[in-house]
């Protein structure tokens, strides 16, 4: 089930470049920090699809039609996030303040624990926040379904807590191998170019520069878009396991 996942949502994220470049193009303003909300908005639309659809189904792309809608749902994500984020964060914090006021030892036991209780919680939150999101675009964009704690634990149970951990640390496992696979090979190229420059006498700074520009292209324009909607449209079909 889990590799059906990948298999379909590294596909689907291939579908069209053009919808590549656009997000990218969008990334390049995110600096701007409302552009940010569409990018969060076109990966909602894309579990959206997901939720609604089938693994290895037809499932167009979505599209940038409805710009505002696409930033409100942005927005509600970003908020979702946060919300289920601050539980580990508060965690963490209170192990620290605590830590704190004890010297020695204890202290660095104490943060020690807390270090482990906020990761465990953390990684519960953050399948919870994905999870929620799936449920609240399930349901009609309902904001409050995102929160409906027991059902979406329902969902959890359905699919196995087993099975949707393991899915959502191999999907972050894929992202970053991806990440760095492309970056790497993509330097190794360029700084064989620059050693060969370098042995008939050219400088290889402006070929290693080159190679800089190349990587943070690539990296903007094709994979990061590339690699969102792959773990987007993943939640999104793990979501449809349990219907």
């Amino acid at each position: 089930m889990i590799l059906d996942i990948y298999k379909d949502a590294l596909e689907y994220s291939a579908k069209d470049w053009k919808t590549l470049v656009i997000l990218g193009v969008i990334c390049l303003f995110s600096f701007l920090f409302l552009p940010a909300f569409l990018i969060t908005g076109f990966n909602y639309r894309v579990i959206n699809t997901a939720v609604h659809g089938i693994i290895n189904g037809r499932d167009p792309l979505p599209g940038f039609d409805d710009p505002i809608d696409m930033f409100i749902d942005g927005v509600k994500v970003v908020i979702v996030q946060v919300i289920y984020l601050l539980v580990p964060m508060i965690i963490f914090l209170v192990f620290a303040l605590i830590a704190g006021h004890i010297s020695g030892i204890a202290s660095g036991v104490l943060i020690f624990i807390g270090c482990l209780i906020t990761l465990v919680v953390g990684v519960a939150a953050c399948l919870m926040s994905q999870m929620g999101i799936c449920h609240m675009a399930y349901n009609d964009g309902a904001f409050s379904k995102a929160f409906a704690l027991s059902e979406i634990k329902e969902v959890i149970d359905e699919i196995g807590w087993f099975e949707c951990i393991l899915t959502y640390i191999g999907l972050i496992i894929i992202v970053f191998v991806i990440s760095v696979v492309v970056t790497t090979l993509i330097g190794i190229i360029f700084a064989l170019f620059g050693v060969s420059g370098a042995f008939l006498g050219v400088d290889p700074s402006g070929i290693l520069l080159l190679g800089t520009f190349i990587n943070s292209t690539i990296a903007m324009f094709i994979v990061g878009p590339y690699l969102s909607i792959f773990a987007s449209r993943s939640m999104g079909l793990l979501y449809t396991m349990q219907i």
